[in-house]
């Protein structure tokens, strides 16, 4: 067996072009949002396009599934509908995370058929897709042992079989099963086996089933530091920036800075333009920058000019600024060494460092891998509320004024309040708090009542009452109302228009403003519920970009109808996901139940 052993940081382009793979492929990589490959992936992606055997030792989560699943689509024969791929994988919800990842990587080869086989789901559901052809099967050894045998898996033009998380299926005493289906497979395939460990067992299987393989092993360089406090918060996609605004009121300190992690280098530059419509001094950091504009940013943020920067991780290497006082992972990193990258950003000359992880339903899998890997627990973190918000507001604003008391001559200040106390008759006191309600801006001291993330409001019960009655008002978990704008990306407006526009003709605060999600013809954004009388009275004849805007109240059924009108694709920068339809539920038309055929009543005949 042929030895090739990763130990040190490798240097990569920021790119996949060095695998000259197809132009489809390329084209998924970058819808994905995929800048650079990971090691495994650069070590791994071209042996496997030579066709070699390799053995590859990493830990979960390090991009393997990529490293496998790009190649085995480069070489899939679209005309035949053989199976030609076949991925074993230790338990169910791996098999499924594995045949997603294969359908988001083919969206643009053609027609490919993916089917993930597993126990606990309908057998004849599972030999129906097969009969009806497919060309990867990605399964768990049991279950794939029993349809070989049912003669319903026919793997004799099996050209790829992929061994994933080897290690794992030994501990579930999948072994045998697995020497077992290698057995009956051709010899003639290609066969690549990753494992984090290399237990005896797994090894003797490489050895004996695997030829001339070539041994790839990614080695863990560095692991997070006890000087950084780890927490995770459960989100949905469509609740992220409003948690993201309430941490960074509540968490918010002069001379620190955050660094904000997103996926793509869209998503990098959207979320910086919602920050800074909302009053934040931020500023992206992503690939398609150039060094002078990275340097920039890089020398404001040292010099206390920008507070927060939304980086992508390619961007963001090598980043070293001491007043980084926490890393905020707003979407999952693609593998378990990037979350160390990222959160090894804070911490650093001797300081106390703050990360947080965004973990959305789906990504539970992940968070578990990042835990397994660095040995530590990442705490769940309790959302601040708004009375938090507004206590550090309180705080904040008594900081700022005892400073300048400290650092300003304020002989002429002082002097014109006594004549404005003079010339009114009024209390000092109640000039200097009307002084320290301006110099407050447009943030309240008070607290509105609030229920926390995850509870069910007054406003869940009152929309399920609107919505029998027919009435035209959408709320969310939170109590905000969501509104409708009939403009869109294709007249070119952004989410600082909306912004913008709401704050300033609307009249209220641009950070009281939630979730915006902006589609090809429309827009949805959603506002305060004690603010939509207001603004919908004071934008009744607003204009967006020179266009009419016609803001009105968001109806679910109006909205699913002109999104299904329009293609029913929402654009990339999406902040939130619509709720899912409910299982069974289907448009299509020879789907739909025809009405039961009326009789027409019977005229009285005229006596």
């Amino acid at each position: 067996m042929q030895t090739e052993t990763q130990t040190e940081e490798i240097e990569i382009e920021n790119n996949f072009a060095q695998f000259d793979l197809s132009r489809e492929l390329m084209k998924a990589i970058s819808d994905v949002g995929y800048e650079t490959p990971s090691p495994i992936q650069v070590k791994t992606i071209p042996l496997l396009l030579a066709g070699k055997d390799i053995v590859g030792q990493a830990q979960t989560g390090t991009g393997k599934t990529a490293a496998f699943a790009l190649p085995i689509l480069e070489k899939i024969d679209l005309k035949s509908s053989k199976i030609q791929a076949l991925v074993l994988t230790p338990t169910r919800e791996l098999a499924i995370q594995v045949a997603e990842a294969f359908h988001t990587y083919a969206k643009h080869v053609g027609r490919i058929k993916v089917a993930p086989i597993y126990g606990g789901q309908s057998i004849s559901l599972q030999i129906k897709n097969l009969r009806s052809g497919v060309q990867i099967i990605v399964g768990t050894p049991g279950r794939v042992i029993d349809h070989m045998r049912r003669e319903t898996l026919d793997i004799k033009d099996l050209k790829v079989v992929v061994l994933d998380e080897a290690d794992e299926m030994l501990r579930m005493g999948f072994i045998d099963d697995v020497e077992w289906i290698l057995s009956h497979t051709p010899e003639t395939r290609q066969t690549a086996l990753f494992s984090a460990t290399m237990p005896r067992e797994v090894r003797r299987i490489a050895e004996r089933h695997l030829k001339d393989a070539v041994n790839i092993e990614i080695e863990r360089k560095t692991l997070t530091v006890p000087s950084i406090s780890q927490f995770y918060v459960n989100v949905s996609e469509g609740q992220k920036t409003d948690v993201l605004t309430r941490i960074l009121e509540a968490d918010s300190n002069a001379g620190e800075a955050v660094l904000i992690f997103h996926r793509t280098k869209i998503g990098a530059a959207n979320l910086t333009e919602r920050l800074q419509a909302r009053g934040y001094a931020a500023e992206a950091m992503h690939g398609d920058m150039s060094q002078s504009q990275r340097e920039s940013v890089i020398k404001r943020l040292k010099s206390g000019q920008v507070e927060i920067v939304v980086a992508t991780d390619v961007a963001a290497r090598g980043l070293d600024v001491e007043r980084i006082s926490s890393v905020i992972n707003f979407d999952m990193p693609g593998d378990t060494e990037v979350y160390v990258h990222r959160i090894g950003r804070t911490g650093r000359a001797g300081r106390i460092g703050k990360s947080i992880l965004f973990v959305t339903p789906r990504q539970q899998r992940m968070k578990r891998d990042i835990e397994k890997y660095t040995g530590q627990t990442i705490e769940p973190m309790k959302l601040p509320t708004k009375a938090d918000i507004a206590a550090r507001r309180v705080e904040l604003l008594k900081e700022k004024i005892i400073k300048t008391l400290v650092e300003q001559d304020l002989e002429l200040y002082l002097s014109l309040i006594e004549e404005i106390a003079e010339e009114n008759n009024l209390d000092i006191a109640e000039i200097a708090a009307a002084a320290a309600y301006l110099a407050g801006g447009d943030k309240p001291l008070e607290a509105a009542a609030e229920l926390e993330f995850g509870q069910r409001s007054y406003y869940e019960d009152e929309s399920r009452q609107q919505r029998s009655s027919g009435e035209k008002r959408t709320y969310n978990d939170e109590g905000m109302i969501r509104l409708f704008v009939d403009v869109g990306h294709n007249k070119s407006i952004s989410p600082s228009d909306i912004v913008g526009a709401i704050a300033n003709e609307g009249g209220i605060s641009g950070k009281s403003i939630g979730g915006i999600d902006i589609r090809d013809r429309f827009s949805l954004v959603d506002i305060p519920a004690e603010s939509v009388e207001q603004v919908l009275r004071q934008m009744k004849h607003t204009r967006l970009r020179g266009m009419n805007a016609n803001i009105r109240l968001a109806d679910a059924r109006d909205f699913s109808a002109k999104e299904n009108h329009h293609g029913g694709e929402s654009s990339r920068d999406r902040i939130f996901k619509d709720k899912p339809r409910r299982k069974g539920k289907t448009t299509d038309r020879k789907d739909r139940k025809k009405p039961a055929r009326r009789d027409k009543p019977k005229r009285a005949k005229s006596k």
